[in-house]
């Protein structure tokens, strides 16, 4: 996948509350603004944790037959409570200083041009996907099964880049990297649950008055090519990350890659996607937005993870507000069931309407940082 040379692993972090990054010719940013440190940890233990703890529960019920279907078993109740919880921890949040981040990427000061701008892109992009469900809903669900496949990829990209990524390689091989890691948490859980994860969709379209008709997404043949495919792209992205360099990078991303197989294979999907969206993706974004703006870099250097928390929450409570505002008077117009079901099904809708034009924001600072997919091989 790529013919660049391999690299070795620097012997020392970067600073904690620093831009880390050297600067290219131009004067543009070569790399990640949240260094290691930070990214480890808001981004790196607390997933570890709670995903790996997770994990291991759901094996020792799978070894001691406490689940017949080889899952853990989860009370139906349960299996909400991640998603609801992410209404206010982590979830919606982390989104929510979208307003402030592309300024901070950019390194200067958020100002009215920016807040404009930013502005413009949501009322543009959201607006015209959400007549996009009204009009056509089975596309607009399978346009955000995709969308959300490429933006959690997109997410763990930078955070490979941000804990050293000199396994990384050439524009093919971080392609590749982001469909796996953007995979595990879209495309394993149908492989282990298929009608649980039809039925989150189905629940979607309905919303809207309309169907899915695709038994055969769900059908053994379909799900056994998946798996074989994805199986292969997995490992043959790590083989060539380990001839790029390996190093404890590779070994990280490694372990990361196969804890969430074992985890969406194990875990019931929809709690499984609640606890990702909170606690893997969420707070890896969360880091990236510390690692932009400096007083939450020194909140950081003086107050750990808390601090620097606390600091880019002050920034995302007022837009968490609106967002949770529009979401229940949505529902209050409209008189949406109050069956769990159809709220999270709500929910989700409405997080589909703002991941397009936040994604748009996040490709944006990756270009601004030089990060991600616009990082140009020997980068490093």
């Amino acid at each position: 996948m790529d013919g660049s040379a391999p690299r070795t692993e620097a012997a020392t972090d970067p600073p904690a509350g620093s831009r880390h990054s050297e600067g290219g010719s131009d004067g543009t940013l070569t790399g990640p603004a949240t260094g290691r440190p930070l990214m480890v940890a808001v981004g790196g233990w607390p997933a570890w944790g709670v995903v790996g703890g997770l994990t291991l529960v759901a094996a020792i019920a799978t070894a001691a037959g406490l689940s017949a279907s080889a899952s853990v078993p989860v009370p139906v109740w349960a299996r909400y409570v991640p998603l609801a919880a992410s209404l206010l921890v982590f979830g919606l949040p982390h989104g929510a200083v979208d307003h402030l981040a592309p300024a901070r990427a950019a390194g200067e000061r958020p100002t009215l041009r920016w807040l404009l701008g930013v502005g413009g892109v949501y009322l543009l992009l959201g607006g015209a996907y959400t007549a996009l469900w009204w009009v056509a809903p089975a596309a607009s669900a399978v346009f955000f099964v995709g969308l959300t496949w490429f933006h959690w990829g997109q997410g763990d990209l930078y955070a490979l880049d941000s804990f050293g990524g000199f396994h990384l390689g050439g524009r093919l091989h971080r392609v590749a990297t982001v469909l796996v890691r953007g995979g595990l948490p879209m495309l394993v859980p149908l492989l282990r649950f298929p009608e649980q994860y039809r039925a989150v969709i189905d629940a979607w379209v309905a919303l809207f008055g309309g169907s899915v008709d695709a038994v055969w997404a769900t059908a053994p043949e379909t799900r056994l090519a998946l798996g074989v495919g994805f199986a292969a792209l997995t490992v043959g992205t790590l083989l060539v990350g380990w001839r790029h360099g390996g190093g404890r990078a590779w070994q990280r991303d490694a372990a990361e890659t196969g804890l969430l197989w074992a985890f969406f294979l194990l875990v019931p999907p929809l709690f499984a996607i609640g606890v990702y969206f909170c606690v893997w993706h969420s707070l890896r974004h969360i880091a990236r937005l510390a690692g932009v703006d400096p007083a939450a870099r020194a909140a950081f250097e003086e107050g750990g993870t808390l601090g620097a928390l606390l600091r880019t929450g002050r920034d995302a409570a007022p837009l968490t507000a609106v967002s949770i505002a529009m979401i229940g008077g949505f529902a209050l117009v409209v008189g949406v069931d109050t069956d769990p079901r159809t709220l999270t099904a709500l929910y989700l809708v409405f997080i589909a309407v703002l991941t397009l034009p936040h994604v748009a924001i996040v490709t944006w600072m990756d270009g601004a940082e030089g990060t991600g997919l616009s990082r140009r091989s020997g980068e490093q």
